[in-house]
């Protein structure tokens, strides 16, 4: 396979009653609901659609989100990737923003710190490390995940700051996919929502 050909895919677990009420999960292990898990059996029909047909490599967090997501995706020999585990919100963990900003006014994980939890500094060095590591890989690439830290892997594969990531969106369940153009990394697509019947 060229190194053109070589892609990556993004899968966002699906919905969990934390994202639908905007609430920061990090650390905590939050089970998918039952929209999550029809959303992640479509993701997988979609990642069907969108792949060639061949070996794939797939990583995912070890958070049992992310780890139904995967298998319901129907996805095959997953290998459990903590540096794929999201951002670390510390003291802001299960909070939305709306809560976080009436002690800090205008908060937002990409602007501002999270005490007890990641630097956007320490996010950085832990998405160079998965992409690094994935770097020399033949085959593509399935990395099953979270928003935020997803949305920073797709930064720093275009060679931005992670703090970019606030520019890329990506839904529960939604895929997005990198690759390169004659050497240049790109956003092939982005944000695919999972396959819907009907």
């Amino acid at each position: 396979m060229a190194q053109d050909e070589h892609r990556v895919y993004l899968l966002r677990h699906g919905t969990t009653t934390w994202s639908q009420t905007g609430q920061h999960t990090s650390r905590s292990d939050i089970p998918l609901t039952v929209e999550g898990e029809l959303r992640a059996r479509q993701a997988g029909q979609t990642l069907t659609a969108l792949r060639p047909a061949g070996p794939v490599v797939v990583l995912a967090s070890p958070r049992q989100r992310a780890q139904r997501t995967a298998a319901l995706a129907g996805l095959d020999d997953i290998v459990t990737e903590p540096l794929l585990a999201e951002w670390d919100y510390g003291d802001y963990e299960g909070l939305t923003t709306a809560q976080i900003r009436e002690q800090v006014p205008d908060w937002t994980v990409w602007t501002h710190p999270c005490p007890g939890g990641e630097t956007a500094e320490q996010v950085t060095a832990r998405a160079d490390d998965l992409l690094a590591r994935i770097a020399d890989t033949t085959s593509d690439v399935v990395l099953v995940g979270h928003g935020h830290f997803s949305r920073c892997l797709i930064a720093r594969w275009l060679g931005l700051p992670a703090t970019a990531g606030v520019r890329f969106a990506l839904d529960p369940a939604g895929i997005t996919v990198l690759g390169r153009e004659r050497g240049v990394p790109q956003i092939v697509r982005a944000n695919i929502p999972p396959w819907q019947q009907g």
